[in-house]
């Protein structure tokens, strides 16, 4: 099938594509690094947080959303943060509509790819949405002769009313990395996390569903195949340093991220790996 006609010019003239399921639920994916910039649940209003001085141009990456993070997660390897995947081109593969609508973009290795990172390999993210729920999913395989390993993440940007009355809940108990101090592991003892300043923290095999609670709505954040979790905010600081975060930006966001990053995955020549984060409003 030709995808052409799926593709239209976006901001800055990158190419996007526009899901819309038969209910209205709707969902806009960029081709540069298979970005999902916006999900609108049937009948609802926009979920996903997009900074209004996000930069779309070749070489950038896209401030808010759900950013693909391969094969490196943030700065715990050799590689630039978060790796390439999140600022390259990737393919439209396949497009299908229905009671969900749903699309398929794949990112393959090149000279370009290979000269930072030496693997063969193929990505597909598959988008889908319908009703309440978005569901994206990554899919990484070893196409060359030689085991790899490599972490990966779905950077998913919420937009909330105010993050000081927002909680997220479900990680009570669990062993976290606290990288906004110096990377201390602790155990997190509170109900909820809360957002009195900067938080940024890996939770360790982390429950399955998470909750994204404000005093109008909740969010549902399912997890499979990613065994972590990162909560971020970047708080008045940091956000105010982010040159692609709109003043006072920090306040309408919490990303809330399925991550594998504690145990990398390995891969043999000819293995595939697959993970998925869904969102319920």
């Amino acid at each position: 099938m030709d995808m052409a006609p799926f593709i239209t010019p976006g901001t800055g003239g990158l190419g996007k594509v526009d899901l819309a399921a038969a209910d209205g639920a709707a969902t806009r994916i960029y081709l540069h690094g298979a970005h999902v910039t916006s999900w609108i649940p049937a009948g609802g209003e926009e979920r996903l947080f997009l900074s209004q001085r996000a930069e779309y141009q070749a070489g950038k990456t896209i401030r808010g959303g759900i950013p693909v993070v391969f094969p490196q997660f943030s700065s715990f390897g050799p590689l630039l943060k978060h790796g390439f995947a999140r600022a390259m081109a990737w393919q439209l593969i396949d497009v299908a509509n229905g009671p969900q609508a749903a699309a398929r973009l794949r990112l393959v290795d090149t000279d370009e790819t290979r000269a930072i990172w030496p693997h063969p390999f193929s990505a597909d993210l598959t988008v889908s949405v319908g009703g309440s729920t978005l569901t994206v999913e990554l899919a990484v395989a070893n196409t060359g002769p030689a085991s790899f390993n490599f972490t990966a993440a779905l950077h998913t940007y919420l937009r909330v009313d105010d993050i000081q009355t927002t909680t997220v809940q479900g990680l009570t108990g669990l062993r976290y990395l606290d990288t906004a101090a110096d990377k201390v592991q602790t155990v997190d003892s509170a109900p909820a996390v809360r957002f009195s300043g900067e938080v940024d923290r890996v939770y360790f095999d982390a429950p399955r569903q998470v909750h994204l609670v404000e005093p109008r709505r909740t969010t549902t954040i399912g997890l499979a195949g990613f065994p972590d979790a990162v909560v971020w905010n970047p708080g008045p600081v940091k956000g105010a340093a982010l040159a692609d975060l709109e003043p006072d930006g920090y306040r309408r966001m919490v990303c809330v991220e399925a991550v594998a990053l504690g145990q990398p995955v390995l891969l043999e020549p000819g293995q595939s790996w697959s993970g998925r984060q869904t969102l319920n409003a």
